[in-house]
């Protein structure tokens, strides 16, 4: 039985090695706000749910290499939220990593000071792909003039940080094996699974999504999770409505708890 079409993501809870460094950055680059903060802790939001939770490891060192996080993904309402992040990207001088146009969205790609992975995007209309996924997800080169097109003058285009109602779209894990994470997160936790690129990479989702969880070996290449010490994923959050609070591991040791969306 699969999980319920309401099915989505929440925050994301990361270990930090500097957590003043890391609060001034994703202030400053990213846009998002603080929610809360307490005993070495931040909350941090677009004006809904908590989106990303840092905690301070201090000195950790980068989880390059290991199983944990390849990226969190932060899905903004429109297409012109997405160009309006990207002008400021350019105006600011945010380093970024790259640009793609997946069809199904459009998406910006860089890393926090931990060399954690962020991806910004907007979705296209879902009435193009819904159904049609795993024959569309793909990887092309951004087309930035027309993005940024979307705005009036992008040099001069305000940004007052990431829109409210902006959400966590999706989750990208560094698994040990691919194989075995599908069968976790299909069959145990009753995700469909919507895309599958040979032994690397799948991505599943709930409610006909292109997808709310990625896995792959790109990086992990059969590596644990990444241990004490490194600036790492601690846990990401799926709500289901009607589930129970638990914390479950996926099978290459990656933390994950699963609740119901808070009442709003």
């Amino acid at each position: 039985m699969g999980l319920p079409a309401a099915t989505h993501m929440g925050a994301v809870h990361l270990t930090v090695a500097d957590l003043d460094r890391s609060l001034a950055w994703y202030e400053r680059a990213i846009g998002l706000r603080v929610q809360a903060r307490a005993n070495g802790t931040v909350e941090l939001g677009a004006g809904g749910e908590p989106l990303l939770v840092l905690t301070e490891s201090p000195g950790a060192a980068p989880a390059d290499g290991f199983s944990g996080l390849f990226h969190f993904a932060l899905l903004v309402p429109s297409r012109r939220d997405l160009a309006r992040w990207l002008a400021h990207a350019a105006r600011d001088r945010v380093p970024l990593q790259g640009l793609s146009d997946h069809d199904v969205s459009e998406a910006i790609y860089l890393r926090d000071p931990d060399h954690h992975g962020i991806e910004i995007y907007a979705d296209r209309p879902r009435e193009l792909w819904e159904g049609h996924v795993g024959e569309r997800l793909t990887t092309l080169p951004l087309d930035v003039d027309d993005l940024l097109g979307e705005l009036g003058d992008p040099a001069t285009e305000p940004f007052g940080g990431l829109p409210e109602g902006t959400v966590m779209g999706h989750v990208h894990l560094c698994v040990s094996d691919v194989e075995e994470a599908v069968g976790f997160y299909r069959d145990e936790l009753g995700f469909d699974l919507m895309a599958r690129y040979g032994t690397e990479a799948a991505f599943l989702s709930a409610g006909g999504y292109h997808h709310h969880v990625g896995v792959n070996t790109w990086q992990s290449r059969g590596a644990p999770y990444a241990p004490d010490g490194r600036a790492r994923l601690t846990h990401a959050t799926i709500l289901v409505p009607g589930a129970a609070p638990a914390e479950v591991v996926d099978p290459s040791g990656i933390p994950l708890f699963i609740a119901p969306p808070a009442d709003r």
